[in-house]
């Protein structure tokens, strides 16, 4: 009798997931755009891979990125960060509690408004390869969980000293090329992600991502092999490098997206000048499935997703001779949430339309439902006769 229930509970549970999987694919074919993302969520796993005073720069290279896609959208329950966090509180840092990119000094990019989830000697290989399959103890809170899924896109970001196809973490353990191709291929294998942006800024970094052969990804570094990376400037009261170049033109670029930008991911390689970053950036696409011009800068720094607006029709008087007319139904452009793309599929569809669409939808719900009960029914009845025919007799 168990084993009849547990085949229930295991037919309710597909019947849902099927159900709930057609309401979705249905959702994005009827509004998405060619070439528009197709994803519900956004993650940042961001990652300062050296640690003492003298790597200043590259503690700021990874807080820069974290205040970006925090401004654009993503919050902190989806951002990753790993950081060694020892130049903020370090003895020789003139300004205490305070980390800056610029000469001048002119944000801190520290402040009071920061969630550090790996700190210190946790900023492992180990622990990056773990948050990025999902493979962490029992134990982990759900805030250093990479809680992502199949309509994830996940931006990837690292810095810190490296080579040929190897990042070295803390000057204790180097992570290599084929490490992050095979994490990223669990990833999906497991449907962890819709769509990857990597970004890494070290030396010879567009060998880090010459393994990948995993889809949907695309990325970008800071040099080509066989060159460094540089710093951008120095602050004569800090007394180190404060950023890296590459970096440090990434996020002016960035300076100028909002949440509702429409520029590209090819309008942001296009800014690449290897005059002032005294480096030769490099970009992969062959894997990403979406033209560059395409794939907005949102899709992966931003927490815009997408949805549909459809005010009740009863409400709106209108029939099936013409296209509705909405009037001052919906709000004005600017009263708008920045975080909601309205579809425009509203104003194309007529009513009957609509209504025929959440027939076609309610029917398909039928069949995979009824579908699901006759399949658990029989396996019951197969399993209830097994069971009965190996009873002994009386």
């Amino acid at each position: 009798m168990h084993l009849v229930a547990f085949l229930h509970v295991l037919g309710f549970l597909s019947s849902v997931w099927a159900l709930n999987t057609s309401v979705v694919n249905d959702f994005f074919e009827r509004n998405s755009a060619p070439g528009a993302s197709k994803h519900t969520n956004n993650w940042a796993v961001l990652v300062c891979a050296s640690r003492y005073w003298f790597n200043y720069r590259h503690m700021a290279n990874a807080l820069g990125m974290y205040r970006t896609v925090k401004r654009l959208g993503i919050p902190d329950s989806n951002i990753i960060l790993m950081l060694a966090d020892d130049a903020s509180c370090n003895l020789r840092n003139k300004f205490p509690g305070s980390v800056y990119a610029n000469p001048g000094r002119h944000l801190d990019l520290y402040g009071d408004n920061i969630e550090v989830d790996y700190r210190g000697y946790e900023v492992t290989v180990e622990n990056f390869i773990r948050v990025l399959t999902g493979r962490v103890e029992p134990s982990v809170p759900r805030s250093k969980r990479l809680l992502s899924d199949e309509r994830s896109n996940v931006f990837v970001y690292m810095t810190g000293h490296g080579g040929n196809e190897f990042l070295k973490f803390q000057d204790n353990e180097e992570i290599s090329a084929f490490d992050i191709a095979d994490a990223f291929e669990q990833m999906y294998q497991k449907k962890r992600y819709n769509e990857i942006f990597f970004m890494i800024d070290t030396c010879q970094a567009n060998s880090m991502y010459s393994k990948f052969y995993s889809p949907n990804i695309l990325a970008t570094g800071s040099s080509k092999v066989g060159e460094n990376s540089y710093s951008y400037a120095n602050d004569n009261d800090i007394g180190v490098a404060v950023i890296d170049a590459f970096t440090h033109y990434i996020l002016e670029y960035m300076e100028g997206i909002n949440k509702t930008s429409q520029m590209s991911m090819q309008d942001l390689f296009n800014t690449y000048n290897p005059d002032k970053i005294n480096s030769h950036p490099g970009v992969r696409s062959d894997l990403f499935r979406r033209p560059l011009d395409q794939a907005l800068i949102t899709d992966f720094f931003g927490g815009v997703a997408q949805a549909e607006v459809i005010p009740p029709i009863e409400d709106l008087g209108i029939t099936d001779d013409a296209p509705p007319d909405l009037g001052d139904s919906l709000p004005a452009p600017e009263e708008a949430t920045s975080l909601v793309k309205v579809s425009p599929s509203l104003f194309s569809h007529r009513p009957s339309d609509i209504l025929s669409s959440s027939n076609v939808v309610d029917k398909k719900r039928t069949v995979q439902m009824w579908g699901g009960l006759c399949l658990v029914g029989g396996l019951a009845a197969w399993a209830f006769r097994k069971s009965a025919s190996r009873r002994p007799n009386a």
